[in-house]
């Protein structure tokens, strides 16, 4: 298991990086004193693999569970849905003390991540990215929000997550579209911030389309080292973090 930091003063925040980690969640979490009570926000996909061993890990360590799934796509990516995650939550009588866990890509994560951001003016969110894309980008950072009819990402907030906590083994139920996506933007750091590590890249291409652990684990946290670096110097975007070719 390899740790990384996202320095940010009072709101900095592990980002943990191993394969078969899923059964650890729980105790990660325990360990950041985030109340007893979780939400676990996730898809019908990603809930037939992954949800069980969450809500498992997340029990073991003494947490109550609840469940709010929504659908699976961009285009529930609005307001409409990110209240039905608000609704949960009331139902649910979540407080201060509780937290969201965003089990998924980035979607998900953008959604979950908002609703924490805006229930009681702002709960603990816990971001278990599923996709690589989602692992080397958009879980790191705290950027949160939902599209509106006029634009991408114009409803939103900056959130920090409280934990990343990132398996390597989840990947290997994404179709193959989705996980080229990501090497994309894997790809996109060496060109911009490491030569040396677009080098190695260029090395292990058929280790990494092959998810083999210790390259694919090598290149997650190449790409988590650079976004945290990123975001630690222009958390809110009003610097180079606002460049369309920055992380």
């Amino acid at each position: 298991m390899a740790t990384l930091t996202v320095s940010l003063a009072d709101r900095s925040y592990p980002i943990r990086i191993g394969a078969g980690t899923l059964s650890e969640l729980g105790d990660a979490c325990r360990k950041l004193e985030l109340g007893d009570k979780a939400a676990v926000v996730t898809n019908p996909t990603v809930a037939a693999h992954y949800l069980a061993p969450v809500t498992r890990a997340l029990k073991r360590a003494g947490f109550a569970v609840s469940v709010c799934e929504v659908p699976d796509g961009e285009r529930f990516k609005t307001p409409r849905w990110v209240g039905r995650i608000h609704d949960h939550l009331v139902s649910e009588r979540f407080d201060r003390g509780c937290f969201v866990v965003a089990l998924g890509g980035g979607v998900v994560g953008d959604m979950a991540g908002f609703a924490a951001a805006t229930f009681l003016r702002g709960i603990a969110y816990v971001q278990v990215p599923t996709t690589l894309v989602a692992q080397v980008d958009s879980s790191v950072g705290g950027k949160t929000g939902v599209n509106h009819p006029s634009g991408k990402n114009l409803i939103g907030a900056f959130h920090q997550p409280r934990l990343v906590h990132m398996d390597m083994e989840v990947l290997a139920t994404l179709p193959k579209r989705e996980l080229l996506a990501g090497i994309a933007e894997v790809v996109k750091y060496g060109v911009i911030a490491d030569a040396g590590f677009f080098r190695y890249l260029e090395r292990h291409v058929e280790p990494v389309l092959g998810l083999e652990t210790k390259a694919l684990t090598r290149v997650v946290r190449r790409c988590c080292e650079i976004k945290a670096e990123v975001v630690a110097q222009d958390e809110r975007e009003t610097g180079g973090r606002r460049t369309p070719w920055r992380p």
